[in-house]
């Protein structure tokens, strides 16, 4: 009954700060608030969102599409902090130091870094069925409702989807190898043409083969199982060492990650990239960064598809702006945007036939892929990504047995 008492009386003196235009103190929970009155208390904040920044037109389209809006309807500030897979490394050091808040609110995660998240308590949550935009998504998708294989559980907002594709120039190479049998003649038959990073990108690509490799498209599907995996990493590894003494470099060293292996792959070093992203083709042949026959595919045997989505740190200084940056994010007018190839290509997360008139006409109407299958087209060949543990293990057993000098 007490509680009861204090929470009632904590909402009624919120209601009067906001009756008199005040902003509510900065330690109070967003989610004991309406939503006029968690934009309310975001004016005039500034949000910190840590992101990889290692793709100019993802960078472009944040800096000059969605910097600009946040600013003009919310007076918030956005601050781009460029960080890759080590920030739940960032906020565990954080927290060893006794920070009290944080110096991130939002973080641009998915898979393992999530799970790691969620280990370090380093997450704000549930919070998404606060986001109006929320009732948009497409959640009936199980690639939007499950990250590697977690439940999301309103810890993280879904913000895009994406499938692994190869990138490669049909004037180079104008018969590409459509399985994992036919990629591994023609590495060897093409000796340092052929290499991969050993980042995000690349460990979804030897993830991509540990399962098509395989008979059992299911083969790595649910918790972790440490038989299934080891069987599953061995014919992998099987298979990088026939293929190492001729990749790039004699195998001996690998890009660090996808940007380099995109700026090899545009000089003329390799004739094949990839990328998380089956949209990206377009955009970078548009920018002049690949060569005007470069396009993208699935192997036959299937690539990763996943989502990837927005956090809130637990210490967010900032976790009402948070929200409506996120919220802002998943609107119809910034996820339209995103998905234009000219812009970024980056699936959509929303349910279109849900999205008031006239989104649909307008999804419907966005111009096509012409380097890439069509998403309905690679819909046969998305694999789904396994748990987090087989990623995390994958990148320590590579290391071990082909970086080990």
């Amino acid at each position: 009954m007490k509680a009861l008492a204090l929470r009632g009386a904590l909402s009624g003196l919120l209601a009067l700060l906001m009756a008199c235009g005040g902003a509510p103190p900065p330690d109070v929970d967003p989610r004991t608030l309406s939503w006029a009155g968690i934009e309310h208390a975001a004016r005039g904040q500034q949000v910190h969102l840590a992101m990889w920044t290692g793709d100019a037109a993802i960078n472009r389209y944040m800096r000059e599409f969605i910097a600009p809006r946040v600013r003009e309807r919310y007076d918030i500030r956005l601050e781009i902090v460029p960080a890759a897979g080590d920030i739940p490394a960032l906020l565990a050091n954080e927290l060893s130091a006794g920070q009290p808040r944080s110096h991130l609110d939002v973080v641009w995660i998915n898979g393992e870094t999530f799970y790691k998240l969620r280990q370090l308590d380093a997450l704000f949550g549930p919070f998404t069925r606060h986001l109006p935009n929320d009732a948009l998504v497409d959640w009936h998708n199980p690639r939007i409702a499950r990250d590697f294989q977690q439940e999301v559980d309103g810890y993280e907002a879904p913000w895009g989807t994406v499938q692994l594709l190869l990138i490669t120039d049909g004037a180079r190479v104008p018969q590409p190898p459509r399985d994992p049998a036919a990629l591994a003649a023609w590495i060897i038959g093409h000796p340092g043409r052929f290499t991969f990073d050993t980042a995000f990108t690349g460990l979804g690509f030897m993830k991509s083969l540990m399962i098509g490799l395989s008979d059992d498209r299911a083969v790595l599907d649910g918790p972790f199982d440490e038989a299934r995996y080891v069987a599953a990493r061995d014919r992998l590894f099987d298979w990088l060492r026939a293929v190492q003494p001729a990749l790039w470099r004699a195998g001996e060293t690998f890009p660090r990650d996808v940007a380099q292996l995109h700026q090899l792959f545009a000089n003329g070093e390799v004739d094949f990239t990839m990328s998380m992203n089956d949209g990206e083709v377009d955009n970078k042949v548009a920018s002049g960064l690949f060569p005007a026959a470069a396009h993208a595919y699935a192997l036959d045997s299937g690539t990763l598809a996943n989502s990837h989505y927005l956090g809130i740190v637990a210490r967010a200084p900032h976790k009402a702006a948070a929200m409506v940056v996120i919220n802002e994010l998943q609107s119809a007018e910034a996820q339209y945007e995103k998905q234009r190839p000219a812009v970024w290509g980056d699936g959509t997360v929303l349910d279109i036939a849900r999205l008031p008139v006239p989104w649909p006409a307008r999804f419907a109407t966005l111009p096509g892929r012409e380097r890439a299958p069509s998403r309905e087209d690679l819909a046969s060949r998305a694999l789904a990504e396994p748990s987090p543990q087989v990623m995390i293990r994958l990148e320590r057993d590579f290391r071990a047995r082909f970086l080990a000098d």
